[in-house]
């Protein structure tokens, strides 16, 4: 599956799956066939980092 190119709404993509379906990016990944750095790096591009105990990028 694609995950949208447009950071913002990736951003919202992501952190709606991480809440409703994943317990942590890494898992998210995995089942998505992405590798985390490249989620990693697109969100940090507008300055949003994942926070573990929230399991979110905030």
């Amino acid at each position: 599956m694609s995950v949208p190119n447009d950071p913002i709404i990736l951003l919202s993509y992501i952190n709606t799956q991480l809440r409703d379906n994943y317990s942590s990016l890494s898992e998210l990944c995995k089942s998505l066939n992405i590798p985390e750095e490249t989620i990693i790096q697109k969100l940090q591009a507008v300055n949003y980092e994942y926070d573990e105990q929230k399991n979110q990028f905030i």
